[in-house]
């Protein structure tokens, strides 16, 4: 298996997106060092909206990249807060540090107990081994 990155302290969705919880309640998410090396160089990020509400497993967004085009999912049921509009600029942050500057958006979960569904490091891990 290839090396990948994958913080211990982040939670991810089988769809290859990490989410970040905060003390405040909000959570950034972003697509995992798995994602952006399979995706290849990301050209272009579609962010949703801010105050987009949004259902988990809903379609959000797109990554595309020299490859092919990735949608994205909301990792759990909640509104967004803010994107990266960075990201429009400079598409390849994604590559080059997906888990800091990055990072796709920040939302406020509307639904906690989806939290506890959300994969380990350790089950994300065990995921992408399935699958190579």
């Amino acid at each position: 298996m290839a090396e990948y990155q994958l913080p211990e302290t982040l939670r991810y969705t089988r769809e290859d997106e990490w989410l970040r919880p905060a003390e405040d309640g909000s959570a950034v998410v972003g697509i995992t060092d798995y994602a952006q090396q399979q995706l290849g160089d990301v050209v272009f990020v579609e962010l949703p909206e801010p105050g987009a509400v949004l259902q988990q497993g809903e379609a959000c967004g797109a990554i595309e990249s020299v490859k092919t085009v990735a949608e994205l999912f909301a990792p759990v049921s909640g509104e967004v807060a803010r994107c990266n509009q960075e990201l429009a600029q400079r598409p390849e942050a994604v590559n080059e540090d997906c888990y800091g500057g990055g990072w796709i958006l920040a939302m406020v979960p509307s639904q906690p107990a989806e939290l506890d569904g959300l994969l380990d490091a350790a089950a994300y891990a065990q995921h992408i081994a399935d699958r190579e």
